[in-house]
């Protein structure tokens, strides 16, 4: 296995890219079907499994990447600063997500213009967890993990909060939403449940370092001399483990995206070892891979594509012209308004909005895996 590309990796990368588009892109934002929105606050949607399998896909395609550089003679300084320097051009690309098109957007300004975000939290995990895998053994990145999540769960329950006291778990009020507010003022989410929360601020993005540290050590599995069949019946074993003690810690830390809490943390690393265990049985040990096609296409140039539909988005909402009534209409809202809602219900034609949105961007990833232009960041 150790030179061997796991295509079902690949092919789980792309679901994931491609969920996240589907998610991310409606044709309506009053009219989604709720398990294409995030949890309001506690609990989970398929939404709240999108961004954790990122992050755990992160780890797992580590291990592969690291360990075979470092078995061909690579120096361990020498991939420090690949990955400091694929982290900084992760963290500018998601920056560049964040403000695009910048001063030709009317509302854009740079008071409030949003630091954190999720290709930024992307590349803080990939930076920290893999300074922590070329330096730690497996021992100790276990270690870390658990240190991660205990550590942060006994913050969030026993720092106190400035007029709310320690344990607050609502939106306002929260440790979280306090140093989040109090670091980056007005440069959140405009978006988040409360304003100067954002869902990847400063002390969240600890736990999410955890989850990719869970994908490394997955990859780790997967690169071991066991067979396949008992790879996949382990990954079964201790997805499903893990889902139980997720629903079991929620008694006391609430599963909780938003917050990335302990449980979060733990619930979703079951359901992504159970879905990568679908994967790799279906495609690396039973050879089931046509169907899996559309998913590597889309899992080869990931972050590239992620980008384009991420500026394509806000393209569409900028681009803008007065009608005949003096109203202003958004190039995005003419698409769908002229196309997609004679279709259907409101919520089915901003549903198939949605998916003519992944298509276009499968579009894209397959004329890029027809030239073998694959974008390394």
């Amino acid at each position: 296995m150790t030179g061997h590309r796991l295509q079902s990796l690949d092919a789980f990368r792309g679901a994931t890219i491609a969920a996240m588009v589907l998610v991310n892109d409606p044709g309506s934002l009053e009219h989604i079907y709720p398990q294409l929105r995030h949890a309001a606050w506690h609990g989970w949607t398929f939404t709240d499994w999108i961004f954790p399998f990122f992050l755990f896909i992160v780890g797992v395609a580590m291990t592969f990447s690291f360990a075979r550089r470092l078995e061909e003679g690579a120096n361990k300084r020498a991939l420090m600063l690949h990955v400091v320097r694929r982290s900084a051009i992760i963290f500018a690309l998601g920056l560049l997500v964040n403000g695009f098109p910048f001063w030709l957007d009317p509302d854009f300004s740079l008071d409030t213009f949003r630091i954190p975000g999720v290709l930024q939290r992307i590349a803080i995990c990939y930076l920290i967890a893999g300074f922590i895998f070329l330096t730690v053994s497996e021992r100790g990145q276990i270690g870390w993990i658990v240190m991660l999540l205990g550590v942060y769960w006994l913050m969030v329950k026993l720092i106190p909060v400035p007029g709310y006291g320690a344990g607050f778990l609502e939106p306002k009020g929260n440790l979280l939403w306090y140093v989040d507010s109090t670091v980056f003022g007005r440069h959140t989410w405009a978006y988040a449940p409360a304003q100067g929360f954002d869902p990847e601020g400063i002390l969240s993005t600890a736990p999410a370092i955890a989850t990719t540290l869970i994908g490394v050590l997955t990859g780790r599995w997967l690169r071991s001399s066991h067979g396949g069949e008992e790879k996949t019946a382990w990954m079964f074993v201790i997805g499903n483990t893990l889902l139980l003690l997720g629903i079991i810690l929620d008694m006391w830390l609430p599963i909780n995206k938003n917050m990335w809490t302990s449980s979060y943390v733990v619930f979703m690393a079951g359901w992504s070892l159970i879905c990568l265990a679908v994967f790799y049985w279906l495609i690396d040990v039973k050879g089931c891979a046509r169907w899996s096609k559309p998913f590597v296409i889309l899992g080869m140039n990931a972050i590239a594509l992620y980008v384009l539909a991420e500026l394509l988005w806000s393209t569409l909402w900028v681009v803008t012209w007065t009608q005949a009534g003096g109203t202003t209409t958004a190039l995005r809202d003419f698409i769908f308004n002229t196309i997609f809602a004679p279709l259907a219900s409101p919520i089915n034609a901003s549903l198939f909005f949605a998916i003519t949105y992944v298509l276009l961007i499968f579009a894209v990833g397959w004329f890029l895996y027809r030239r073998r232009w694959f974008i390394r960041v």
